[in-house]
């Protein structure tokens, strides 16, 4: 929604985290100003994206995106949209939600909120590749944050890795294994932060499937930003 230009502030399109004042600020979706009395319920979903879903409210290609996951009595809901996102190639955890404020915040470059991937290599790293990629690998002029990186499962033909990052550069794990030699076969997102990619049960949730945030996974949320 912010991405593809659909909300303004004060008259003004908003980029991606900026911040603002429902107080204050005269706030529109799609030219309809968001008054307290029409804001929509707050929603906070998670989804495990499949591969071939694009992590956008519309795609003009016409490939899937996550929102199509959702019953159609979510889908409709005004102002859903990704946090961020997973390249078309890449599965696990996306949020969506349809507070702004909180997406503008979560997905500006001064809150590190933690994300985990596994993910399989092929061939074995060896450890001066691991240590470089802990500590950053420079790509496009601009060295990544320092990154926790440990092996899971090695073999001479594949390695899994488990990578937890605090920034989200485009297709960042995929630039940096290759910076390394190494070409990533499978990725795949296993957590945000706290928030892990399982049912209310505690099993885990289906590819292409949903659930609601708990209230303690948005208590959580809010005071990583607070």
């Amino acid at each position: 929604m912010i991405v593809a230009g659909r909300v303004r502030r004060n008259g003004k399109i908003v980029q991606l985290g900026e911040k603002a004042d429902p107080e204050k600020d005269h706030l529109e979706i799609d030219g309809k100003k968001i008054e307290p009395a029409n804001r929509p319920k707050r929603l906070y979903i998670l989804v495990n994206k499949p591969i071939g879903v694009v992590s956008t409210c519309k795609d003009p290609q016409n490939r899937p995106t996550v929102i199509d996951l959702l019953p159609d009595s979510l889908a409709s809901e005004t102002g859903l949209h990704p946090v961020g996102r997973l390249d078309i190639n890449t599965t696990g955890a996306l949020l969506l939600t349809n507070d702004g404020q909180l997406t503008l915040t979560l997905t500006h470059p001064r809150y590190h909120l933690p994300k985990t991937y596994r993910v399989w290599l092929d061939g074995a790293i060896d450890r001066l590749a691991l240590q470089r990629w802990r500590e950053g690998i420079l790509l496009e002029g601009k060295k990544t944050l320092p990154a926790q990186v440990e092996i899971l499962k090695q073999t001479d033909q594949k390695t899994l890795l488990e990578v937890i990052l605090v920034e989200g550069r485009n297709r960042q794990i995929r630039s940096v294994a290759e910076e390394l030699g190494h070409r990533v076969l499978k990725l795949h997102r296993s957590a945000i932060g706290r928030i892990q990619l399982n049912s209310g049960n505690n099993s885990p949730l289906p590819l292409g499937d949903y659930r609601f945030l708990t209230l303690d996974e948005l208590k959580y949320l809010k005071n990583q930003i607070n």
